[in-house]
């Protein structure tokens, strides 16, 4: 079986996911949605996508850019299974009455509240909830990092509580209209949504976040201190954990990467096509076990890492693997992953 599966938006996270889709051996695109012509919806055509009007899209404007229109928004959820919906933050809760109507089911990002679907989703953390499920939102790419390093720390130590700093990057490289260009700047929401949303996953969780945005497009970066129930011996332990479970990246001190611009020069070398980096990044150096307290760093790459959860949770909607396991090694092989 070959789920046939649209997305509509095909912006930074789209795009990828739609990529992403047509390397997997069990799934199918159909088409992708856009607005209006752009440097993307011509990558869309070269690499044969067929492009459907999604909103106010016009067809004359995309004919008169040399871009073939295949249909509407609705023609082309009427030719899915599922639809990823990548839209523009909001936009997807309007989407949501259409993909209902047609009787499709739906994947939703975290730019979304989280009641837009009937559950938040990460593939390590709650792969077999989303069985049957004909809606899911995968949570945003700070929830996502957070989402994966609880799923390690909380069954192995458990938690007493969290405290995480989200260091926020301003904006994503291509958008040159956004972002402090010389300065921090607080964010006064106190504590940050981060750890709520975390909480859609995690309900018992204790944690509490807070965030500052900083100019740099490159990553995000999050500064974790975890107070654990049942502490491991050293910070050794931590890091091997980490280093045997899926969708993590391990630096070691002598391989000299500083900071987020050597993690983004690695992933520029691996052959992926596009230099994205889907693992959570945390540094050996970087991990410290102080009695029943945890200290990490570790950065998220916000343009790529919600993406193998996208597949994933396509996987386990329609039961094409057995479990989270399963669905990570096929996901993680197609993209180029290394998987532990």
């Amino acid at each position: 079986m070959k789920v046939k599966v649209a997305v509509n938006g095909y912006g930074t996270i789209g795009k990828r996911v739609a990529d992403a889709v047509v390397r997997q051996p069990d799934m199918t695109l159909v088409g992708i949605a856009k607005t209006r012509p752009s440097f993307e919806a011509r990558r869309a055509v070269e690499r044969g996508y067929p492009i459907f009007l999604a909103g106010s899209g016009s067809r004359p404007e995309f004919e008169q850019a040399g871009l073939p229109v295949a249909g509407t928004i609705d023609e082309l959820i009427g030719l899915a299974d599922i639809v990823v919906d990548s839209a523009p933050e909001k936009v997807g809760k309007e989407n949501a009455k259409k993909y209902r109507d047609a009787g499709v089911r739906a994947i939703f990002q975290g730019g979304e509240k989280s009641d837009v679907a009937e559950m938040s989703f990460n593939a390590l953390a709650n792969y077999d909830r989303a069985g049957e499920k004909r809606t899911v939102r995968v949570v945003s790419c700070n929830t996502t990092g957070l989402a994966r390093a609880a799923s390690v720390v909380v069954p192995h130590w458990g938690v007493q509580h969290w405290e995480a700093t989200i260091v926020r990057r301003a904006a994503d490289p291509s958008e040159s209209d956004r972002g402090p260009i010389n300065g921090i700047m607080p964010t006064f929401h106190l504590p940050s949504h981060h750890g709520p949303d975390v909480r859609t996953i995690f309900p018992d969780l204790s944690i509490a976040t807070t965030a500052v945005v900083v100019p740099t497009t490159l990553m995000h970066v999050h500064v974790n201190h975890v107070r654990m129930a049942r502490p491991p011996p050293d910070a050794q332990h931590v890091i091997d954990r980490f280093r045997r479970t899926p969708r993590f990246h391990i630096f070691a001190p002598w391989e000299h990467v500083d900071g987020t611009p050597q993690v983004m020069e690695f992933a520029r070398d691996r052959p992926n096509g596009r230099p994205d980096m889907m693992e959570n990044v945390l540094w050996e150096a970087g991990v410290r076990v102080d009695g029943e307290d945890l200290y990490f760093f570790q950065a998220i790459h916000q343009e790529s890492i919600v993406v193998p959860e996208n597949i994933d949770a396509i996987r386990a909607m329609f039961g094409l693997a057995p479990d989270a396991e399963a669905s990570m090694a096929i996901t993680d092989a197609a993209l180029g992953i290394p998987h532990p």
